[in-house]
């Protein structure tokens, strides 16, 4: 079967450039998958237009770390099974016996071998939420985040620019779990895709946000009701760390503040 223009979705970008540099931006284009479609040269600056076909698309294919990896649609976490790394041995161990040492007592930093107990908020993941003066950025108060929460091409340079801009800073929005996947051969941690909004099947709008090689208990910093389970379609809201945009995957690596469901 051939493939012709007309089955293809695409997107565009137009570039501006100074005359005489147009080389060096079609390469550069070129270099990140577009195809150079349209020029026209001004006094000054050259306009460049380029196409690319759309992104399928972030639950059917999922760019982690380079490689495709297909999407566990149908997955779901029971929170209170879930340990971190090294705990599984312990755990079967001390299935049928009283709470170990380390699960008993009410502890200031998350436990090896969190129970529902204790996973509970604990004081130190209070303030990233609740702190007076700090500077949480959020769809309302920003209007570079309120911008990029609608966008729905979640490789736009746009999203690229708002994360080296406010690498380090925290943003706060409402989300949910677009997919997820064991981070390598953990058992215990995962790779979570968190969309922008509400879970949609039909929509994903926003940048591909990723929860990378985190415990579904502690490393998600729950606050109030912790949720029996988390997968697929959980609606959330989220509290993170910008890390950085990965240009090669698409994705905006953030570090958990605060998470509750919702």
């Amino acid at each position: 079967m051939v493939t012709t223009d007309a089955d293809v979705a695409y997107e565009t970008q137009t570039v501006r450039t100074i005359r005489g540099m147009e080389s060096r931006a079609v390469k550069k284009w070129e270099t990140d998958g577009w195809e150079l479609v349209g020029q026209n040269q001004g006094r000054v600056k050259t306009e460049l237009t380029f196409r690319r076909p759309k992104p399928k698309s972030r639950r059917l294919l999922w760019i982690i770390g380079g490689s495709a990896l297909a999407l566990l649609l149908a997955s779901v976490i029971t929170i209170g099974t879930i340990s971190e790394r090294n705990a599984e041995t312990a755990a079967s161990a001390e299935a049928t016996s009283a709470p170990s040492i380390e699960a008993s007592p009410a502890p200031t930093q998350p436990s090896a071998s969190p129970t529902m107990a204790s996973a509970a908020p604990t004081e130190s993941a209070a303030p990233a939420v609740a702190e007076p003066g700090s500077a949480v950025l959020t769809p309302k108060t920003n209007p570079e985040l309120e911008s990029i929460v609608a966008l729905t091409d979640y490789c736009s340079p746009d999203i690229a620019a708002f994360a080296a801009a406010h690498r380090g800073e925290t943003i706060a929005f409402p989300g949910y779990v677009g997919a997820m996947a064991p981070h390598g051969s953990a058992k215990t941690r995962y790779d979570f895709l968190i969309g922008a909004g509400d879970f949609s099947e039909t929509s994903d709008a926003g940048p591909a946000f990723q929860f990378r090689d985190v415990n579904a208990i502690n490393d998600l910093k729950w606050m109030g009701t912790t949720p029996d389970s988390i997968g697929v379609g959980t609606n959330l809201s989220i509290t993170a760390k910008i890390v950085e945009y990965e240009q090669s995957s698409c994705l905006l690596l953030l570090d958990p503040v605060a998470t509750a469901a919702r």
